[in-house]
């Protein structure tokens, strides 16, 4: 299975285009107590093409946006030049470069699951100041939509390598070891896509798990997806909705 740091290199301009935002009534919850005077640092690891920190930079923060792909790095770069708190770094999750206790916050979205490991959780605690906190945010495809499961299962049937890296194979529990014990605390958020058919095809072939564009498995892929967006489409288009989780609080040290 490809390096997790390269799976995303051929997928960054439909990663732009067609995978979604974050709900923004969640970065107040996120900052909650941060702004006191003093500009507030965080670190928003594994930040990808910058959807998330875009959310972060208004808030006069200064970010560190951690991100090992170079090609999704210069494309946040690009998008987000305007910002000037904006620090862009180039190194992983296990292994961020930032000094010891310099960080007031640590963001992950739609990240987490690709280091999520004892590395990870003790170079979190090391850049964390003292009461540091950790926020996890994914969007999760919300399955108890009818389109929603069949779509889950197309992918379980014609993308191989999505039960590999499917972020929503991570439990509470999993998640919960990187908090200090009883103090992780969730929120959720309705968040939702409306899209036609490019941007349905737009927004699978983002995923890592997509098979190689032009392959004889995308074919077959994409033909289950036009059957399926044909049938549950109205007039065009279709709701691709997701329950936004979030989680957070002080590091388990």
């Amino acid at each position: 299975m490809t390096d997790p740091r390269h799976r995303f290199s051929q997928r960054v301009a439909n990663y732009l285009r067609y995978r979604p935002g974050y709900p923004p009534e969640l970065v107040p919850v996120i900052l909650g107590g941060l702004v006191n005077g003093v500009t507030p640092v965080i670190a928003d690891v594994g930040s990808g093409t910058g959807i998330f920190t875009q959310l972060l930079l208004p808030h006069g923060l200064r970010v560190y946006a951690i991100e090992p792909n170079t090609h999704m790095r210069l494309a946040a770069e690009k998008s987000l030049a305007a910002y000037g708190k904006l620090l862009s770094v180039d190194a992983d999750a296990e292994n961020t470069g930032l000094d010891t206790a310099s960080v007031d916050l640590v963001t992950a979205a739609q990240a987490f699951h690709w280091f999520n490991n004892e590395s990870t959780r003790a170079e979190f605690a090391r850049i964390l100041k003292a009461d540091g906190r950790l926020a996890l945010v994914w969007n999760q495809r919300r399955l108890s939509q009818p389109f929603q499961q069949a779509y889950d299962a197309l992918l379980r049937e014609l993308a191989p390598d999505y039960g590999k890296v499917n972020h929503m194979n991570l439990s509470t529990d999993d998640i919960a070891g990187f908090f200090a014990a009883g103090a992780m605390q969730q929120r959720c958020f309705d968040n939702r896509q409306q899209l036609d058919f490019d941007g349905l095809r737009g927004r699978l072939e983002s995923s890592s798990y997509c098979p190689e564009t032009g392959s004889k498995p995308y074919h077959r892929l994409l033909e289950a997806l036009r059957r399926l967006f044909d049938e549950h489409a109205e007039n065009g288009r279709l709701a691709f909705d997701y329950d936004t989780q979030l989680y957070h609080g002080p590091i388990a040290r």
